[in-house]
């Protein structure tokens, strides 16, 4: 099969829509690569025993631990064909409420841990002139809101690096896809992979409102299925021109546009000033 003779390496795959992407994939007959922090419960969560699978403990913000990841991939299946870089936490709190080290904690992980995992395969997909990289931004790495400045923060950066990544690879062969979910039903608000600022100030009441409903209300409400979203990104990988951006989900759509509309609306009722500075 051909999907046999593909590799996919997936970062973040001890729950949510990492696990989900990886159960599919070895179902379907891929050779799968996953990292977690967790080798044990990786492998209790998968719960696959196949040539075909290889979980690996990773740290991503340690870049000898991530050298020697790829290393084993490369030694076991010759090949990464398509990089997932999905692992990424949710931090809610204020600016004001969030301390430099919460802060750098979310950067660490969502910016620079995607950097380095994608600077140690690439060169393997340089020299194969092929290659296929899935960035999981968010749809909020296009729009913000209060309590979410410093996750949305993380998830603008991956946009903008995935965009000008795009266009450096592309003569390489190798494509870029953001792929932008909305809310979906896993368990990402509920699993660990969401964490508040330790330091709440009570002024902030509307952004204490956004925590309680992000842990009591909208579990289990989310509009997105992921197992859908799984089979869009492997189908998306066998596309011979990938979008750069893919937004998952109705919501998702819905925000996206809302964002859209905002700032045609700003660009266009500052026009006038916006052309005033030219000579």
């Amino acid at each position: 099969m051909e999907t046999q003779r593909k590799t996919w390496f997936v970062t973040g795959t001890s729950q949510g829509l990492g696990l989900v992407l990886v159960q599919k994939l070895l179902s379907q007959g891929y050779n799968v690569v996953a990292t977690a922090r967790n080798l044990d419960g990786l492998k209790a969560a998968v719960n696959v025993t196949s040539d075909q699978f290889l979980p690996l403990q990773m740290d991503l913000i340690n870049e000898e631990s991530i050298a020697k990841a790829v290393s084993q991939a490369i030694e076991k299946f010759k090949t990464i064909d398509v990089l997932v870089n999905n692992a990424g936490y949710g931090l809610i709190g204020g600016i004001e409420e969030s301390s430099s080290q919460e802060v750098q904690a979310n950067f660490d992980v969502n910016v620079f841990g995607l950097l380095n995992v994608t600077r140690a395969v690439l060169p393997h997909m340089r020299e194969a002139k092929s290659g296929h990289i899935l960035n999981i931004s968010s749809v909020f790495g296009l729009i913000a809101g209060a309590g979410w400045g410093v996750y949305c923060g993380t998830k603008f950066a991956v946009e903008g690096l995935s965009e000008a990544l795009a266009q450096e690879v592309k003569p390489f062969g190798i494509n870029v896809t953001i792929i932008e979910p909305g809310y979906f039903r896993t368990n990402f608000l509920n699993g660990g992979s969401i964490v508040t600022a330790a330091n709440p100030i009570a002024d902030y009441s509307d952004i204490a409102e956004t925590k309680r409903m992000h842990a009591q209300d909208i579990p289990g409400t989310q509009p997105g299925d992921p197992q859908k979203a799984a089979e869009v990104m492997i189908s998306t990988a066998q596309l011979p021109e990938p979008p750069l951006r893919l937004l998952l989900g109705s919501d998702a759509y819905q925000y996206a546009n809302y964002k859209i509309k905002m700032l045609t609306d700003g660009i266009e009722a500052n026009k006038d000033i916006t052309f005033s500075t030219d000579f």
